[in-house]
């Protein structure tokens, strides 16, 4: 018999709504399969699966509950009008003793499945969350937080949509006996999206309406080239190289089609780790600047495209 797979398909309900700041809302779920539900990092994805046009979930739940059977194949292969719509998202918190999980939405108008539900959701809506099942065989699956043991520099980038996870990033840290030196900048639609967070860690909240001729993500740009980073990875023991003389192997390409997810390569005595998720481009570019113009290693380097401008992604 084959081993049970890492992610499973839970039944969810939600049970209420909590507006963390103008643009983002929390759900909380619950459901019996709750408890069984795992996380890993605070950066853990989900994928959570809405109704189109008040149609049913129920389709999918009978594919979900065949045994060694490609249900994410006869997911897809189900017609359009029984297809749920599939949006990735992170899991802000997990109370398996409660069963309950936090999930956060940003708000941006009545212009996709998530949003639109997000609009109008009430207690008691159903919906299906694919997640990390705890009693699962395989391996633990879907994030990409994991720093170096004896990393002594962190910077951690992010636009709202990665706040969920950046925040949380934040929360685990500030838990730690010894921490590191750590940074973060985080892009938000609006002055009033700033959350209280931990304040060991050198924060700089950039809103865009205080700036409406930016672009997303240039506000994002401007504070990373504020930081003196040649001199903070010299001086971490790290290993830049000469952006004009960089060898090839460091360099980052400018193409903007290229890949989505970088996840750093690093062994647990690398001293500077960065985290970067954002819309794809924008991660891009900030990562070719640490890269290409700071000389960081690309190794010490997280990056993800957690959406893409004018595309939805599921």
């Amino acid at each position: 018999m084959a081993a049970k797979p890492s992610y499973q398909l839970f039944d969810i309900t939600l049970a209420r709504r909590t507006q963390v700041s103008a643009s983002l809302v929390r759900f909380t779920f619950t459901g019996p399969e709750v408890s069984q539900m795992a996380t890993y990092a605070p950066d853990q994805r989900v994928k959570l699966f809405f109704p189109e046009g008040g149609g049913s979930l129920d389709p999918l739940f009978e594919i979900a509950k065949l045994e060694e059977h490609d249900w994410y194949g006869a997911y897809r292969a189900l017609p359009d009008a029984q297809r749920p719509s599939a949006r990735t998202y992170t899991i802000r918190a997990l109370r398996p003793e409660q069963a309950e999980v936090d999930v956060e939405f940003v708000l941006h108008g009545d212009n996709g499945p998530a949003s639109r539900w997000a609009m109008h959701a009430r207690p008691g809506d159903r919906l299906a969350m694919t997640a990390p099942d705890a009693n699962a065989e395989g391996p633990k699956l879907g994030y990409e937080w994991k720093p170096p043991q004896g990393v002594r520099r962190i910077l951690i980038i992010a636009d709202e949509t990665a706040l969920p996870a950046a925040a949380g990033i934040l929360e685990t840290l500030d838990d730690l006996p010894l921490k590191p030196k750590v940074e973060a900048l985080f892009e938000v639609p609006r002055g009033d999206d700033v959350q209280p967070l931990p304040q060991a860690t050198k924060l700089r909240w950039l809103a865009r309406d205080a700036e409406p001729a930016c672009q997303h993500g240039e506000l994002l740009m401007r504070a990373l080239r504020d930081i003196d980073l040649h001199r903070e990875i010299q001086a971490l023991g790290g290993t830049p190289t000469n952006v004009t003389t960089r060898a090839t192997t460091n360099d980052e390409s400018d193409d903007e089609d290229g890949p989505l997810w970088e996840p750093a390569t690093l062994d647990d005595s690398a001293p500077f780790y960065a985290w970067i998720a954002a819309e794809t481009k924008v991660a891009m570019k900030l990562r070719r600047y640490l890269v290409n113009e700071c000389g960081l290693p690309k190794q010490y380097v997280t990056s993800m495209g957690y959406w893409r401008q004018g595309k939805a992604n599921g």
